[in-house]
């Protein structure tokens, strides 16, 4: 193993803890805070990937916005934030009964995959990741229908949280 696998394997490691502590925790700022710790995980794990723009808007976006956004939700609610109700329901062995399955069957279909075997590419040297990122958003042949598209959705959005939020006086 290389030392690139080893810490891909550490870094994979403590980002599924965390994410199981976000799920399993009772208090809600500390489940936001191991949001935050899975959310850094899946950041450093895209560095290794040499995705260095997506790990960069990772945590610019998730950590530094949506996670910091629901902490402050969580403590200007002003309510109780220990839940005391119970955290599994009656029916917990059939959800985990889906996900056993699910895995067993995604093993099933991978185990004749030749890419865990495969190594990637090497980048080369001139190769601008971020600028053929922007050549493919609005490129006429590429991503731009989809990207306006979900423009045109978050604005939307946007809209509509105005709309509701707005109070008549």
């Amino acid at each position: 193993m290389t030392a690139e696998q080893i810490i891909f394997l550490i870094v994979a490691g403590v980002t599924l803890a965390s994410a199981l502590l976000v799920v399993t925790t009772r208090n809600l700022v500390h489940a936001a805070l191991w949001l935050v710790a899975t959310l850094f995980g899946v950041a450093i794990i895209y560095t290794i990937l040499n995705a260095g723009f997506i790990a960069v808007v990772q945590v610019v976006v998730y950590i530094g916005a949506i996670a910091i956004l629901f902490i402050f939700a969580v403590m200007l609610t002003r309510r109780e934030l220990r839940d005391n109700t119970p955290q599994l329901n009656r029916n917990w062995w059939s959800g985990a009964l889906v996900a056993v399955l699910t895995f067993v069957g995604l093993a099933f279909l991978l185990q004749g995959w030749s890419g865990f075997s495969k190594t990637a590419a090497a980048i080369p040297s001139g190769f601008d990741a971020v600028a053929e990122l922007g050549n493919q958003l609005v490129s006429p042949e590429a991503y731009v229908l989809p990207f306006e598209v979900a423009s045109v959705l978050l604005l939307a959005a946007m809209v509509g949280a105005v709309y509701v939020a707005f109070t008549r006086k």
